[in-house]
C-alpha cells in the first residue's frame, strides 16, 4: 500500500533541473542503489504547500549525518521540491526529496519526486484498517540508527506484505519484550478515555512529523497525550487505536490481532485538528 502506484508527476535532481519522470535519475552504483544507504523523506502538500517542510528537511540533514553521508543544504532541497512541485502542476501531492551518497568518489545526490496521493487512503480512512502484531528489534542502540529515515525499507516491506499474507491491511510493530514500537510506515496511538497515547520517541522509533503534529493540536480537541513504553495487552484494552503518517494523515483502526474495536471519536477529531493546523499554516 505504500509504493508509489504510477509514475511520478515531476522529478527534479540536484544540478540538472527538471527530468524525464520516467527516465534514470540514479547511478547504478550509487550506494544508495548498492546497500540502502540513503536518507528520505515523504510528506504532503496541500494547496502546493508542502506540510512542515522545514521539520522534514532538518530530520532528512539528521538521517543523512547519521547515515555518514555529507549533509544536504536545506535551502538548495528546498528549492528543487519547488522546482518540482511547480512542474507537477497539482495542489493536493505527495513530495519525496532523497539523498544519496552518490557513486564512489563522487559528490552526494539529491533529487525530488513528486507523486499522486494514493487512492485507497480515504477509503480506508472510511471503514478503518485492520492490523496485526509482528516482532520487530527495538533501535534503541545508537548503532542501529534509532529515528533515522533511510531507503533501508525490506523489512518495513516485508512486515506489510507479511501483515496483508495474515489478513491484515497493515502491522503494528513490538519488541521482543512485547512492548509497541509503531507500524512500518506509521506511528501508533490509541485512546484510553480522554487521553491519547503513543510510544516514546526513546524506544528507538521515528520521530514522525504528523505525530508531532497531533502531540501539539490534541489540547484543541479536547485530549491529553501520553508517551513512554507499553506493552501490546495494554493497547487491545485501549478504547479507540489510530496511527498517523504525513501521507496517510489519521487512520482508524478497527482490529488488532483479532480484538475488534470501534470507528471512535478521537481518530476523527484528530484528523480535523490536523487539516485546521494546516490551513492556518
Amino acid at each position: 500500500m505504500g509504493a508509489m502506484t504510477s509514475d511520478p508527476l515531476a522529478v527534479a535532481v540536484l544540478g540538472r533541473g527538471l527530468v524525464d519522470p520516467t527516465a534514470p535519475t540514479v547511478r547504478a552504483d550509487d550506494e544508495a542503489v548498492a546497500r540502502g544507504r540513503a536518507a528520505f523523506e515523504t510528506l504532503r502538500v496541500y494547496g502546493g504547500r508542502p506540510f512542515r517542510l522545514g521539520q522534514h528537511l532538518e530530520r532528512l540533514v539528521q538521517s543523512a549525518r547519521a547515515l555518514g553521508v555529507p549533509a544536504p543544504d536545506p535551502a538548495e532541497l528546498e528549492a528543487l521540491a519547488r522546482l518540482a512541485l511547480d512542474a507537477a502542476g497539482f495542489v493536493v501531492v505527495v513530495l519525496r526529496l532523497y539523498w544519496t551518497p552518490g557513486p564512489p568518489g563522487s559528490a552526494p545526490c539529491g533529487y525530488a519526486i513528486v507523486s499522486e496521493i494514493p487512492d485507497w487512503i480515504d477509503e480506508a480512512r472510511a471503514r478503518g484498517q485492520r492490523l496485526v502484531a509482528l516482532a520487530f528489534p527495538r533501535r534503541s542502540d545508537a548503532w542501529l540508527l534509532p529515528g533515522v529515515k533511510s531507503t533501508s525499507y525490506a523489512t518495513h516491506i516485508a512486515a506489510e506484505a507479511e501483515a496483508r499474507a495474515r489478513g491484515a491491511d497493515d502491522a503494528v510493530l513490538v519488541d521482543a519484550e512485547g512492548i509497541v514500537l509503531e507500524g512500518p510506515v506509521t506511528n501508533v496511538w490509541w485512546r484510553e478515555g480522554d487521553t491519547l497515547v503513543t510510544p516514546g520517541l526513546e524506544l528507538g522509533i521515528l520521530a514522525g512529523e504528523t505525530r508531532a503534529a497531533l502531540c501539539e493540536t490534541a489540547d484543541v480537541a479536547g485530549y491529553v497525550v501520553e508517551t513512554g513504553a507499553y506493552p501490546l495487552a495494554r493497547l487491545l484494552e485501549a478504547d479507540e487505536v489510530f496511527t498517523s503518517s504525513s501521507v496517510r494523515e489519521v487512520m482508524p483502526v478497527v482490529e488488532v490481532d483479532g480484538r475488534a474495536f470501534s470507528l471512535g471519536p478521537a481518530a476523527a477529531a484528530m484528523q480535523g485538528a490536523l487539516r485546521a493546523l494546516v490551513s492556518a499554516s
